[in-house]
């Protein structure tokens, strides 16, 4: 387990260095676009909720990069036939978490942001909204000689449920908190700090920095 979490992250770097460039200049464009419409249109900037923005942004660049990676995506073809895949790893082996939990872990986030957005009631919008994306993500996959696999997208839809489950249990959480703990302020130099020590960690996998 230890072997195919660092791998995860081995994985995880590389696509982080692959794509700093693009991720870099993306990003830069979107915030500065998005002080100045702030800022001509006199909205109140609330820096966490922009904050979430950008990570939700970073997070599809990443998902992407993850997704259609050769090592990871490197059987081509088709599978219609829901459970298949999934019965077909041995619980525990390190296919298991890569191409069951990993599909299922790998998506929680997805389901946590847009529930931020969507602040829905119900779980049916995150459903609908992660069958399209994964479906849409699996499309692109045998387009490109990859593989399309209905499990995936099982699998997937899972991990938004989760990544939505754990949105309304932070809500529900947030309500009991002290009155202090609820202030936007907090939350503004938490996501600061976060800020900081990704440009810090970013500017390391560029060389710019020694860490």
């Amino acid at each position: 387990m230890i072997e195919v979490i660092q791998r995860i992250m081995d994985i995880i770097a590389e696509s982080i260095d692959t794509m700093w460039p693009m991720l870099t200049i993306f990003l830069v464009v979107i915030a500065t676009v998005r002080i100045a419409a702030i800022k001509s249109n006199n909205e109140e900037l609330v820096f966490y909720k922009e904050f979430i923005s950008l990570l939700f942004i970073i997070y599809v660049f990443l998902l992407y990069e993850l997704l259609t990676r050769t090592e990871l995506n490197f059987v081509s073809g088709y599978n219609l036939v829901p459970f298949t895949e999934i019965f077909r790893y041995r619980i525990g082996s390190e296919q298991f978490y890569f191409n069951v939990i990993g599909n299922i872990v790998i998506f929680i986030p997805f389901g946590y942001f847009i529930s931020t957005y969507i602040k829905p009631n119900r779980i049916l919008p995150i459903l609908i909204v992660s069958v399209i994306s994964s479906a849409t993500v699996e499309f692109v996959q045998f387009c490109i000689g990859r593989s399309f696999d209905v499990d995936d997208i099982i699998l997937n839809a899972l991990g938004s449920i989760l990544g939505f489950l754990i949105y309304v249990s932070l809500n529900a959480i947030k309500k009991y908190l002290p009155s202090f703990l609820k202030q936007d302020l907090i939350y503004n130099i938490l996501c600061f700090i976060i800020l900081i020590i990704m440009i810090l960690y970013l500017l390391g996998r560029m060389g710019v920095i020694s860490l």
